[in-house]
């Protein structure tokens, strides 16, 4: 079986189907934290994500014991800024890292109180592990890493974000552009400067789950396109054996 757009779909519905239930818990136990932090740091709803991602990797014939999704399993990649860094899907095998993957969420109603932290978390831990590469750290095949983000659509989310007072000019690029806009231009940045290997960036909501996919090279079509390249490319050369 290969994977589908319907399991895609079925991920994402799962996502705020887990997201949902975990803030609802958090409110039983009175622990909610401000805004909608308490339910995006819990984790558990991002288990459909690497779930569904692990499924190529399954498919292709890579041993249960190479996917990795859990911190007992081994998740931590060596960087060169610092020791080591967990991310959240890992597939390595005989020593290659076939893949690794970043995923990340933001929410409203406050999109700006996280947008600055997800660019910085997404830049941080793809240039430290590519700078790992250039000190030998990863000397077999050059490691395939990909990123995927949700963001909550809604108005906030949608409309264009006035900038701040600069000393400075900014790229014109920006001006006007939503959050949906901004993340749309990074990710693509992101790939353009091979920071990443692959980006997959949707807006949904707990209402309307379903997936849209803003920038025709960031969606679901071009991702899976470009992790079975890798796993073709593995193949060819034995990998996995």
């Amino acid at each position: 079986m290969t994977v589908t757009r319907q399991d895609f779909e079925d991920a994402i519905a799962a996502y705020w189907g887990a997201k949902e239930l975990q803030r609802e818990k958090s409110k039983i136990r009175d622990a909610v934290g401000a805004g909608t932090a308490a339910s995006i740091r819990g984790g558990k709803h991002f288990d459909a994500i690497p779930t569904l991602l692990a499924k190529f990797f399954i498919e292709a014939g890579y041993p249960p014991e190479s996917i990795r999704v859990t911190k007992g399993q081994g998740i931590a990649l060596p960087g060169y800024y610092r020791p080591q860094k967990q991310w959240d899907l890992v597939v390595i095998h005989e020593d290659v890292l076939v893949a690794a993957f970043e995923m990340k969420a933001l929410g409203g109603p406050s999109y700006g109180n996280n947008y600055n932290n997800r660019v910085e978390e997404a830049l941080g831990s793809a240039v430290d592990l590519r700078r790992a590469v250039l000190a030998d750290l990863y000397p077999k095949e050059k490691p395939w890493l990909g990123y995927f983000f949700i963001m909550q659509d809604g108005e906030g989310s949608r409309t264009p974000v006035a900038p701040l007072k600069a000393a400075l000019p900014m790229d014109e690029i920006w001006r006007g552009a939503s959050y949906q806009d901004r993340f749309g231009i990074f990710c693509e940045r992101l790939i353009a400067e091979q920071l990443y290997d692959a980006a997959c960036f949707i807006t949904s909501s707990a209402e309307e789950p379903k997936p849209v996919e803003p920038v025709d090279s960031l969606d679901w079509r071009h991702f899976s396109a470009a992790i079975n390249a890798r796993l073709t490319y593995l193949k060819e050369l034995g990998i996995p054996g």
